[in-house]
């Protein structure tokens, strides 16, 4: 094998693999919040039937859930456009990634919403709690907790995934290595340290999901 390794072209433009990191980062956090706020909102409809909603979230949740993650980023970056919304490669990322997060973590938190026993609401009203409080403290805190590891990979599949929002010219990590690769020619040292970068981002977040776990959703429920 005559290739020569050399990690020097690669190592020299660190700054800019770093920056599209931290985009991505910046993407992925957005992206979680809203998407399993949207989870939340969809799970409550659906595990309660309140129509016609139940329907319309139904609907929503087999749309995305059986198209490619790519399709639904393109269709909402040169699709809408089309019909004059205008939006930047940023917005397109961030709502491609609320809109296809928010259709898994609905059907992820419905299952923990449709364990917990309906008796515990009857507890909660016999204890005169208003149903804020039931729904926060014997509803949904108790539902996280059940499938807080299933939502919390799901994020980092997300964040995985967007990795695709280059070819919208998102400047997130993996348009820094295309760019990279393309001014050095290093495909092989490139992606390897891409690659790596992704994998330390992935085993991140799932240790700062998991702490959370244990700090907010674990600590409530007891």
């Amino acid at each position: 094998m005559a290739y020569q390794f050399d990690f020097l072209p690669v190592v020299q433009n660190t700054e800019l693999l770093l920056r599209g990191a931290l985009f991505t980062l910046e993407l992925t956090a957005i992206g979680a919040l809203l998407g399993v706020g949207l989870g939340i909102v969809g799970a409550v409809v659906r595990a309660w039937n309140i129509r016609p909603f139940a329907a319309i979230f139904g609907a929503y949740v087999e749309l995305i859930r059986n198209t490619p993650f790519l399709v639904q980023l393109f269709f909402i970056f040169f699709g809408l456009p089309s019909l004059g919304l205008q939006i930047s490669e940023w917005q397109a990322a961030v709502l491609a990634m609320v809109i296809n997060l928010g259709a898994y973590s609905t059907e992820i938190i419905r299952a923990g919403i449709q364990a917990i026993p309906r008796g515990q609401l009857e507890a909660a009203a016999a204890l005169a709690m208003s149903r804020f409080e039931a729904f926060r403290h014997v509803v949904l805190l108790p539902a996280l907790g059940k499938v807080w590891p299933a939502l919390s990979s799901q994020i980092i599949i997300v964040m995985l995934g967007s990795a695709v929002c280059s070819q919208i010219a998102t400047e997130e990590l993996s348009f820094a290595a295309n760019f990279i690769q393309s001014r050095n020619f290093r495909a092989f040292e490139t992606y390897a340290l891409t690659t790596l970068i992704y994998l330390c981002m992935a085993l991140l977040i799932r240790q700062f999901l998991n702490w959370v776990g244990r700090r907010y959703i674990a600590r409530s429920n007891q």
